[in-house]
């Protein structure tokens, strides 16, 4: 990364802390537009917000409370339920997934699978040695849930858009941003929920 996209990523990331001025935008949208370029399938309006983005940005993740239910209701309504009304895959398959923090740099191609890098951010599975801590542990969570229907179209809502229960949420809505198909949605709620899964051994 070259200095323009740091002191750009820099700027950007400042907003917050300087209590998001209408002024600051528009210079922080000004410098993306001039330092960011597309190349190969990373496009660069990537970077650019949407309303939910632009709100938890400029109340510092709280937003007002009218525009917080708004959006929320906005963003569930727009989740794609699977048609065969089924939510779990293979938890194996699910596994690969976590781990894979493959997909959408530049370097790829169009149409290449995407990974779920769950692991960055989640702790999974017992016998993994390293794993962030962005996200809660997830370690035993069918275990200690369940996989009724109720909890596997649960997990599978968080996973397609996280954003749709806690506007705010860092996690990425893999779903909604067509970063994770429906299938590979369904091998990570296997893995979660499955009593055969690795996050749900000891």
């Amino acid at each position: 990364m070259n200095m323009k996209w740091i002191f750009a990523l820099t700027f950007v990331l400042a907003i917050p802390l300087q209590a998001a001025e209408p002024s600051l935008d528009a210079k922080a949208r000004a410098i993306i537009k001039r330092d960011f370029q597309d190349k190969g399938i990373a496009k660069a309006d990537r970077v650019i917000q949407d309303e939910l983005q632009v709100l938890c940005t400029r109340f510092r993740d709280n937003p007002p409370k009218k525009d917080l239910e708004r959006i929320e209701k906005e963003q569930t309504r727009a989740i794609k339920w699977p048609a065969d009304g089924q939510y779990m895959g293979d938890w194996k398959a699910g596994e690969k997934l976590a781990q894979s923090g493959a997909g959408m740099t530049w370097s790829d191609k169009a149409g290449d699978p995407a990974g779920g890098n769950c692991y960055n951010c989640h702790q999974l599975s017992a016998k993994e040695i390293a794993y962030g801590t962005i996200g809660p542990s997830l370690l035993h969570y069918g275990k200690l849930r369940g996989n009724s229907v109720e909890n596997q179209r649960y997990v599978y809502g968080r996973i397609y858009n996280a954003k749709a229960a806690h506007m705010c949420a860092n996690m990425p809505r893999f779903g909604h941003l067509g970063i994770l198909t429906e299938a590979q949605i369904k091998d990570l709620v296997a893995l979660l929920l499955d009593p055969e899964s690795l996050v749900n051994k000891d």
